[in-house]
């Protein structure tokens, strides 16, 4: 009789990991049905109303792009990161970080009118870099864990950021909400029509995910990159150099992250403002995006897409739906519930393993003569 084994898989075939992918998706959006339908909302109906004021209507589409555009950024460095096995869990502080510097040059530096977007983006992605460089030194000359380092830190840049719009950088027609003063008009993101999508931070991380899924795929940085996430011990052995590349990565990686927290600042809210209205959890729903693209640059740009849809989802959930606010974060973590559970299945197999015939008991051997 023939039973069955689980072993190790190898490498899963590309048409496995986006069918197990696909069907996690499909699992969390069954899970979001039977959500509805506990508050009373016709899951079909309610299927409905969200496609035809998302993705059919102009306007709404526009606003899933635009949700959708920090988490291209962000999530594109995570899986740089992720490859690695660098845990980066500060992607929300660095994007803060990368906005508080963008505003900064938009405030109070003097610069060319042309000059200013371009300057806000540089000294955006140097400073969430050098914001993320502390956790990458800890981890590699002290071992320090980077998810609690990370984490930490997101917590600080948030009350640097309040600190900051209810203080020294408090606007001068201040009035209920803290923000500082708007940006001068050549510090604004230009956006497509009467949208809100500033396209000129979209092409940057179409841009980006192209870059790092080159650097990984073409350059000895990526071969390296790669050996630490499958083997360290044969890239230690290969003499990769960990330090070195855990830094490059790690500042590439926070830097991505600042770029969103520029356009945000820069195509958005054109003034730096509240963190709870700055970013709306950009940075841990990136983590979902990075996940899910299964640590892929390219694919990321895909699965941001969701997430932004299900981000803009989340507003007509309220208003038409008149669903709970906190619907959106239910139904991103259930996303990300079945993604993990849904990994063994990519790791593991299950095989048939023939059985050996019992041996009777009363056997002997040849007769002796």
């Amino acid at each position: 009789m023939n039973g069955l084994r689980i072993e190790r898989r190898g490498a899963p075939s590309a048409a496995l990991v986006w069918g197990v992918s696909l069907g996690a998706v499909a699992v969390a959006m069954l899970g979001t049905g039977l959500l509805f339908a506990a508050f009373g909302v016709a899951p079909l109906e309610a299927a409905r109303v969200i496609v035809e004021r998302t993705i059919l209507d102009a306007r709404g589409a526009s606003e899933v792009v635009r949700r959708a555009i920090p988490l291209m950024l962000a999530g594109v460095g995570l899986t740089l990161a992720f490859r690695a096995r660098f845990w980066n869990i500060g992607a929300e502080g660095q994007l803060l970080i990368g906005a508080v510097a963008a505003a900064g040059v938009a405030l109070f530096v003097d610069l060319p009118g042309v000059l200013t977007i371009p300057a806000m983006f540089v000294v955006g992605f140097l400073a969430a870099a050098a914001w993320g460089l502390g956790p990458a030194l800890l981890k590699v000359r002290l071992g320090v864990n980077e998810i609690i380092t990370t984490l930490m830190l997101n917590y600080v840049a948030i009350y640097l950021v309040r600190w900051l719009v209810n203080g020294p950088w408090k606007g001068s027609s201040l009035s209920g909400f803290a923000y500082s003063d708007r940006f001068d008009a050549a510090a604004i993101l230009p956006t497509i029509g009467t949208t809100r999508l500033h396209w000129p931070t979209l092409v940057l991380a179409v841009l980006a995910a192209v870059a790092v899924a080159w650097l990984l795929a073409r350059t000895r940085f990526g071969f390296e990159v790669r050996m630490m996430g499958e083997s360290p011990e044969a890239a230690r052995y290969a003499g990769v150099d960990f330090f070195r590349t855990t830094l490059i990565l790690v500042l590439v990686s926070a830097g991505a992250a600042g770029l969103a927290g520029v356009g945000e600042v820069a195509g958005i809210h054109h003034r730096l403002v509240d963190p709870g209205s700055l970013s709306i959890g950009y940075g841990y729903t990136a983590i979902i995006v990075a996940l899910l693209a299964r640590r892929n640059a390219l694919a990321a740009l895909v699965t941001a897409l969701f997430l932004g849809w299900v981000a803009a989802s989340g507003d007509v959930m309220q208003v038409a739906l008149r669903l709970p606010s906190q619907i959106t974060g239910v139904v991103q973590g259930l996303v990300l519930l079945c993604i993990i559970a849904a990994e063994p299945i990519l790791e593991y197999r299950l095989v048939r393993a023939p059985r050996r015939a019992a041996t009777p008991p009363d056997a002997a051997g040849p007769e002796a003569t």
